[in-house]
């Protein structure tokens, strides 16, 4: 009998309970949920002054380039050691010599023959004297005197003609031998010793060595970066080209060397639309024996390829700021008096590797957000803490 009174009375009591429960629930109260502000980074905005570079590649080439030829025809007798693939010749320093027996041959006969003229010359004047003392008295005729006179002129046009050819060939002689027009670097030699050369003929290729080139291209609105005049022609004075930097690699280590920009090409480049620049780079002149030590003496070798930073416009009441803080292109998160943070348009004047600079959109002493924060609700409550770029 328990059996069955015990297993009914629980049910009973359990059916009791939950009649109770249901006919007098609890009310629970509603409470609206405490918003923990978020924590952001944030920058004061400040006007600035800020000097703009300009950053772009190139390779180093020569400013000036010297076919060297032979000015005469002649059998090379001598080279001097210079004369190698590398080598340093100074200006006017001799470089090669022709054999000059034919050369001293001309120079003595058209001496010999430039006498032999002065000779006629002085014969033909001192007759033509006398025949012109003997005219007076009417001792000679009209055609003896005209003859005479004919033949003074005659006479002096082949003394002129006699100096002029010994002049020729005194120059001939001095142009066997071949001098460095300006201070150089050797490229190639392109003769050897005991070779007949014939007049014009390419005997090196003479590198200039007080100073290279480095040819940058700059993209056309680069160029507006920069404190030169757009359009002008020629090269740029002094005080108006731009200082420029470069940075290469030589020999495993890093070296610096200072130029200027000097002058900008006249065309643009239809494939990149680019305009090229020519940066100056005076070489450093060392005694001959010494070693370079530093990139103050090591000269800039051609062919190098070498970054250059070339310094730019200087900019007032400008806003410079980490490049983070812009987002969807032109906009910025800018948190008000009451920590509120809201998306804010602004005005970029250019793009750098790691910063903005910011023309117009934002007040000096606004506060703008530096945290890379993904989802961003306009007037969404934050905590800002400073930081100071």
């Amino acid at each position: 009998m328990k059996r069955i009174v015990v297993p009914i009375g629980i049910l009973a009591g359990c059916i009791a309970v939950a009649v109770y429960l249901i006919r007098s629930p609890t009310q629970v109260g509603e409470v609206a949920p405490e918003l923990i502000p978020i924590a952001v980074r944030v920058a004061e905005v400040q006007l600035e002054s800020v000097q703009l570079t300009v950053e772009s590649q190139g390779k180093v080439q020569a400013a000036q380039i010297a076919s060297l030829s032979a000015p005469v025809a002649g059998p090379i007798a001598w080279i001097s050691p210079a004369l190698e693939a590398g080598g340093y010749v100074e200006e006017g320093q001799t470089l090669l010599r022709l054999d000059t027996s034919d050369y001293e041959t001309a120079r003595d006969r058209s001496r010999a023959g430039m006498q032999q003229a002065l000779a006629e010359s002085r014969h033909a004047d001192s007759e033509l004297e006398r025949i012109e003392a003997l005219a007076k008295d009417r001792l000679v005729s009209d055609s003896q005197l005209q003859d005479a006179r004919r033949m003074a002129e005659v006479n002096r046009a082949r003394q002129a003609d006699a100096e002029a050819m010994y002049r020729q060939a005194e120059l001939d002689y001095e142009r066997s031998e071949i001098r460095a027009p300006f201070n150089a670097i050797v490229e190639r030699r392109e003769v050897e010793l005991g070779q007949y050369v014939n007049r014009a003929q390419s005997v090196a290729i003479l590198y200039g060595a007080d100073e290279v080139e480095v040819r940058v291209p700059l993209a056309i609105r680069q160029l507006g970066y920069l404190d030169i005049p757009l359009g002008a022609r020629g090269e740029l004075p002094d005080n108006e080209a731009p200082n420029v930097t470069l940075k290469g690699y030589y020999g495993g280590e890093e070296y610096h060397w200072e130029g200027k920009l000097v002058r900008t090409e006249a065309t643009i480049d239809p494939n990149s639309n680019t305009v090229q620049t020519i940066i100056r780079v005076d070489q450093p002149t060392m005694p001959a024996g010494r070693k370079s030590s530093g990139s103050q003496n090591l000269p800039l070798p051609i062919g190098l390829f070498v970054e250059a930073e070339i310094t730019g416009k200087q900019i007032d009441g400008i806003i410079s700021l980490p490049r983070s803080v812009i987002r969807n292109n032109n906009q910025v998160l800018v948190v008000d008096a009451e920590n509120k943070m809201y998306f804010r348009d602004v005005q970029i004047y250019r793009l750098e590797e790691d910063r903005v600079l910011i023309s117009s959109g934002l007040l000096p002493g606004e506060l703008i957000c530096t945290s890379p924060i993904q989802a961003v609700v306009d007037g969404m409550s934050v905590q800002p803490v400073r930081e100071f770029i």
